[in-house]
């Protein structure tokens, strides 16, 4: 009788068990299922890519530059398609094509890959290339200095869940500091050739693989026109796309007083009037910018963006558009206030800034302990988040919004 009654006691303990369990699971799904993420706009209006796509003989152009951790080429695939589908671009091209990127001023160096695909609406009159550039070939040799830190002499007695943590750790924290150190100069050069290739050729001027240096000719001058420029970002990304482009500003500014003649002067000035939305995600611009000498012109938007202001011939271009997508719960990112881009962005970027809190992860109520959402999906989840892509793909206070905005985020205009 004592056995039987000690195996009806266990039977019902895990029962409860296994029930507590599965009620538990539940009520974490259905919190799921009510998807009641946040969504919060403060800023201008923007139109996102769709409004470049609806100029006839126009082409937009993409360039996509990943963040932290090690990457590969294609890591931008899933972000890709769905923005693809939300502009309706169902028509690509049956390759990408690939370019070894280098830069005249460090030969030796590899500085990272860039992959252009050509996607086209069904009637092929609406055309964006997509360029993914892919850093990671310049910060992994460092990271192999600590990568015997998850090797089994080091690891072995390290518990499962903190040797993942670990290894993610190694692969992730390593760059910033690669990046601030002694590699700072490869990787904007890096970008700088990927934004060489994007503004200086058109689809069937592209080789289909190249390891040659890029260079502004009369060619890019004449496409300059008709081509719409966009880039997207994410974390570490966001910083070297700014420091990428205050340094592109700091040489217009010694062409601009130099040969008026000459082919990079006319580039600069048709570049002038263009205005370029980037779209930060998982924004890190105030961290990074701790401890950094601020760029060589600040606070004094008013004479380089101005038509009458004093240096407004200096500028890079006509505006610079900077939607900041944060997550709360995301530990890494951060809104960008006004004074900051008084006194930590280059004037000559004209830049203005609308700032996006979105929660991409979950915040689930752990049954009254309070509540929770993964920051590791706060941190990584916003390319493949739906509301962050059709924000992208056609802004907010437009003709074009998606429904998806209007229904799920609350925005807050700003005006001058």
């Amino acid at each position: 009788m004592k056995k039987i009654l000690l195996l009806s006691m266990s039977l019902a303990v895990s029962g409860c068990a296994s029930f507590g369990e599965g009620i538990a699971t539940a009520v974490l799904k259905k919190q799921e299922r009510e998807d009641l993420r946040a969504c919060k706009i403060n800023g201008k209006s923007f139109s996102g890519m769709q409004s470049s796509l609806d100029l006839p003989g126009d082409t937009l152009k993409v360039l996509m530059v990943h963040g932290v951790g090690t990457h590969v080429p294609g890591y931008s695939t899933q972000f890709q398609e769905k923005l693809a589908a939300e502009l309706n671009l169902t028509v690509k091209s049956s390759h990408y094509k690939e370019i070894n990127l280098v830069n005249k001023e460090m030969p030796e160096k590899k500085l990272g890959k860039l992959r252009v695909r050509r996607l086209l609406n069904e009637g092929q009159n609406e055309e964006m290339l997509f360029y993914e550039l892919t850093w990671s070939e310049i910060t992994n040799p460092e990271k192999e200095k600590i990568k015997y830190d998850t090797s089994g002499e080091h690891s072995y007695d390290r518990a499962e869940v903190n040797q993942m943590l670990k290894q993610f750790s190694n692969d992730t924290s390593p760059d910033p500091m690669v990046y601030l150190g002694s590699h700072h100069e490869e990787m904007l050069a890096s970008f700088r050739s990927a934004f060489c290739w994007m503004v200086g050729r058109d689809w069937d001027d592209l080789p289909e693989t190249s390891s040659d240096q890029c260079v502004i000719d009369k060619q890019a001058v004449k496409y300059l026109p008709e081509d719409n420029y966009a880039i997207v970002s994410h974390s570490l990304g966001s910083r070297i796309v700014m420091d990428g482009m205050q340094s592109i500003a700091a040489r217009v500014t010694k062409i601009a007083n130099g040969d008026p003649t000459s082919t990079e002067s006319q580039f600069i000035k048709a570049f002038q009037k263009k205005r370029i939305p980037f779209y930060l995600m998982s924004n890190q611009l105030p961290l990074l910018e701790m401890g950094q000498k601020p760029p060589e012109v600040t606070n004094q938007k008013d004479q380089y963006c101005i038509p009458d202001g004093e240096y407004y011939d200096q500028r890079l271009v006509d505006k610079t558009s900077i939607m900041a997508f944060s997550d709360p719960n995301d530990l890494l990112s951060y809104a960008i206030p006004q004074q900051f881009v008084q006194s930590h962005l280059d004037s000559r970027l004209c830049a203005e800034v609308t700032n996006i809190n979105i929660n991409v992860a979950h915040v689930i109520d752990m049954f009254g302990m309070g509540n929770f959402a993964n920051p590791l999906t706060a941190h990584t989840g916003y390319d493949s988040d739906d509301r962050v892509v059709a924000l992208i793909a056609k802004g907010i206070g437009t003709k074009n919004t998606a429904d998806l905005v209007t229904e799920r985020c609350r925005w807050t205009k700003y005006v001058d």
